[in-house]
């Protein structure tokens, strides 16, 4: 390893050294004093301990859109807020209850539906949360009272389960006192919700079109799971942490997008050809006008030396 390798390496170990020290151990202490408070009532299973160091390990290895690493590129701020969202609602990227995406400079945490449905465990006190599609030919109907759905039949036959051939989707929650909570979404629904994803879900190939049928479960989970968590009147801290995803996310993408947007601006007015000012096509036309003009001049001159030497020669010769 060269000498300027090794000075490379060893900077950039003490610059995620001092990230960890000011950023993830502030966090854990900070989520600590939450709880100590009584403000937050974790899982009896979660460590912050723990759950930090996954996110840790997980952070070192994760890159932005142009292969950036994030911890090089994302804010202190963004960094700890995103640790914090994380921990404060009991979950775990070693889990998969969620991920850290970069938007511009801005660290987001964002729930995956794995996370969403545990946060509803957690706050809602839901028993038991599952998905079913519903499929051409199958017969399905349900109710709406007070404004909520109600399954009241679905009966599938095999020969039907073919992911070319779903129609809809739908997710009941059920909670301890039995209550339940549906939501139903059209195929139609369900696309839309995928075209806003990042991943190119149209793309032959990818995991939306070689997994639609899981793909469209996660899909109407997730939404049921945030409609339910969004009418919550519940002000803790762990439902302020959870409503504000959205608008987090929301806020990053906007700031993300003015910053490439006036990046495109600079880079487009280096490329860009300015007339020249009137001032200087009038002195360039008033130039050449001198220029036409001065040429007859200069012709003149140039004929009279030569009838003077045709002269000359007249006058030198024999005479005829």
């Amino acid at each position: 390893m060269s000498t300027a390798t090794a000075e490379k390496t060893t900077s950039t170990g003490n610059a995620l050294a001092l990230i960890k020290k000011d950023v993830v151990d502030v966090v854990g202490k900070k989520v600590q004093e939450f709880v100590a408070r009584g403000e937050l009532h974790l899982p009896p299973n979660y460590s912050v301990e723990n759950a930090m160091k996954s996110a840790w390990l997980i952070l070192q290895n994760t890159v932005d859109k142009d292969k950036r690493p994030v911890l090089q590129v994302c804010t202190k701020d963004s960094i700890a807020n995103s640790l914090l969202d994380m921990a404060v609602q009991g979950l775990n990227p070693a889990k998969k209850q969620g991920y850290f995406i970069a938007y511009g400079k801005q660290l987001v945490f964002q729930r995956s539906y794995f996370g969403t449905m545990a946060v509803t465990k957690r706050v809602a006190g839901a028993k038991d949360i599952f998905a079913e599609l519903v499929y051409r030919g199958d017969e399905f109907e349900y109710t709406i009272k007070n404004g909520n759905k109600y399954i009241m039949k679905h009966i599938q036959r095999i020969e039907n389960v073919d992911p070319n051939n779903i129609v809809a989707a739908y997710c009941t929650i059920v909670f301890d006192d039995d209550r339940q909570f549906t939501d139903v979404m059209t195929w139609d629904e369900i696309q839309k919700a995928w075209s806003k994803s990042k991943m190119n879900p149209d793309k032959e190939g990818s995991t939306h079109k070689e997994f639609a049928q899981e793909m469209a479960r996660k899909t109407v989970i997730n939404r049921a799971c945030k409609r339910y968590l969004n009418s919550s009147d519940d002000g803790s801290l762990l439902m302020q942490h959870v409503n504000r995803e959205d608008e987090v996310i929301a806020e990053a993408e906007v700031e993300a997008e003015i910053e490439e947007n006036a990046n495109q601006e600079l880079i487009d007015v280096e490329y860009e050809i300015e007339d020249e000012p009137p001032a200087a096509e009038e002195a360039k036309e008033e130039q050449t006008k001198e220029e036409i003009a001065e040429k007859p001049k200069q012709e003149k001159k140039q004929d009279k030396p030569q009838q003077g030497k045709q002269q000359t020669v007249f006058e030198e010769g024999p005479g005829f």
